[in-house]
């Protein structure tokens, strides 16, 4: 007789789970204690195992459905065997419950939501929790963890990895400090280092959740889309109905086309944050952000390291500066850079790779990150035909679509892709979906890069700024800064770009310590306009690393105290 497969209890809380992703098809073989599916309750992801062998005669729940716990989802048995009667009829049985359940579900649901959101990221979340303190009735479907990808696989995961990076830099310039530190030896135990960052995306994602409960907003877990008559679907069955539709469908990793790239070698960011093993050669394929910050990550763990990165520069988007110094900083440490290079193939033998280098030699790595951007996740889109850009959802300064009363904010419309961003797209959508008239504000949204120095930039780069005005340049060192001398952080600097006619602040570049939250101050003062003459009047704590930031603007007008006089 056919086994039951049952939706778990995990927990005297847990009332249903979601199923994430089978990992066995009807008709597969399953040894007992294998893993058959993962699931997603409120609280954390789990694998089910198989608690006999067999074969997975039937799946009666798919993936991305919402199942009540102890509630049969599939049927393992011998090869061939036909489910008996009784089980048939209680699988019918099942069916038909869940009709009615949905038919009442519907029924109930007659009121309609002000607003419907679907994705549960930055943008998304922001968006319903905004939308709800307006006094909308708001619904929020999510087909994952809520969080989206930069909390739970992006900028928050990676900055627990790059702490510990922090941690070690630390310990091996403690004897310089007089900290003597007997037998040094680190390493790293990556069970626990994942360990600890699931931890801390937990315990973040629980935070979105409780936030979205407390504003009143329904969620419901599922695959979203937007039908034809502007109603949202969940899991191709339930459908629920709304006055505005805000689109938060988030990124996804950029795929590139080359032989070789589906290998299991190749990982994306999503994967390389959960290795439990350090591989001993690594490639990045990419040297934006996202390279740069798990390359020094994997390097400080023990990895040899190469980037690859087709422009001719690091990070090619930012100020040149910032990209030579950064370029200098990570080779000292020892991680090959390899700029103005395309990747032609990639072959895996042996449990290895080779990639194929165009006018380089071959480079044999035990695994690849594909690291090369992200591109809109536009899955939510449904039956709509929105005005796109090269793959993006066209929106206006409003954050609506081509389409009247849907929105689309955050990375889906690749405007700004930048969590904080997102954030900030995300309230505009929600309040010109609740009947406001408002326009977003990205001109002066800083972008960081949290290596070691941390690297912040706000504004125009040097080579924009020149392209339209007459500008000064404003520089101060590190190295000259008393905070920075005490504290053994001396590398970098601050860079300033000042309209010479007004003294507008046109651009900040940075490379230091801190930085990231510097970035704060400078975008705050070119939001509100202040000008260079203005902004070295504000009087700063000393010591503090923000001084140099006075010191690179009074540089700028050639009045910096704490430089040599210029010639």
């Amino acid at each position: 007789m056919a086994t039951e497969v049952i939706m778990p209890k995990a927990g005297m809380d847990m009332q249903e789970g979601q199923i994430i992703k089978w990992y066995k098809n009807e008709g597969d073989y399953v040894e007992r204690g294998e893993v058959l599916l993962e699931i997603m309750t409120d609280k954390v992801n789990m694998e089910v195992e198989a608690e006999t062998s067999g074969y997975l005669l039937k799946i009666l729940k798919n993936n991305g459905e919402i199942v009540p716990v102890v509630t049969p989802i599939g049927y393992i048995g011998e090869k061939g065997e036909k489910i008996s009667e009784s089980e048939n009829v209680q699988i019918e049985e099942f069916e038909k419950k869940e009709v009615e359940v949905r038919e009442l579900k519907e029924d109930k649901n007659k009121e309609i939501y002000d607003v419907i959101v679907i994705g549960g990221g930055p943008a998304g979340y922001v968006a319903a929790i905004k939308a709800a303190q307006l006094g909308g009735k708001v619904a929020l479907v999510e087909k994952s963890i809520l969080g989206g990808t930069c909390l739970n696989r992006g900028c928050i995961p990676t900055k627990t990895y790059l702490k510990n990076v922090e941690i070690i830099e630390e310990i091996k310039k403690a004897d310089r400090r007089g900290i003597l530190i007997e037998n040094p030896q680190i390493k790293i135990d990556m069970d626990r280092t994942v360990e600890l960052k699931n931890e801390v995306v937990m315990t973040l994602t629980n935070g979105v959740v409780g936030l979205l409960k407390s504003n009143g907003v329904a969620i419901f877990k599922g695959i979203g889309k937007i039908t034809k008559g502007k109603r949202v679907i969940i899991n191709e069955k339930d459908i629920i109905e709304g006055k505005k539709i805000i689109l938060a469908g988030g990124s996804k990793t950029a795929k590139i086309n080359i032989s070789g790239i589906e290998s299991r070698l190749v990982i994306t960011s999503d994967e390389i944050l959960n290795l439990k093993e350090v591989p001993e050669r690594l490639a990045i394929i990419g040297g934006g952000v996202i390279g740069v910050e798990l390359g020094l990550v994997f390097s400080s763990f023990g990895s040899k390291v190469t980037i690859i990165e087709m422009m001719d520069r690091l990070v090619p988007n930012m100020d040149k500066d910032v990209s030579a110094n950064l370029f200098q900083n990570l080779k000292s440490r020892g991680i090959e850079i390899l700029t103005s290079t395309k990747l032609e193939e990639i072959v895996e033998k042996d449990n290895r790779l080779m990639l194929k280098l165009e006018g380089k030699d071959d480079l044999i790595v035990n695994k690849a990150l594909l690291s090369i951007g992200r591109v809109p996740d536009v899955a939510g889109v449904g039956e709509i035909e929105f005005e796109m850009d090269r793959g993006r959802i066209k929106v206006n300064d409003y954050m609506e679509t081509s389409v009247e009363g849907i929105y689309a904010p955050g990375d889906i419309n690749g405007k700004l892709m930048l969590a904080h961003a997102a954030t900030q797209m995300g309230e505009i959508a929600a309040i010109n979906a609740m009947g406001g008239k408002e326009k977003v504000k990205l001109k002066n949204t800083p972008a960081c890069i949290y290596t070691i120095p941390e690297v912040a930039s706000v504004g125009l780069t040097e080579e924009s700024a020149r392209e339209i005005y007459d500008i000064s340049i404003g520089k101060f060192p590190f190295v000259g800064n008393g905070r920075a001398l005490a504290s053994g952080e001396t590398q970098g600097f601050v860079k300033v770009i000042v309209d010479k006619n007004y003294g507008e602040i046109l651009g900040v570049h940075m490379v230091g310590p801190k930085v990231a939250e510097l970035a704060n101050e400078a975008a705050t003062l070119m939001e509100m306009e202040i000008t260079v003459y203005e902004a070295i009047e504000i009087i700063h704590g000393h010591p503090t690393f923000s001084e140099a930031f006075v010191e690179a603007c009074e540089d700028a007008l050639g009045k910096a105290i704490h430089l040599p006089k210029k010639a």
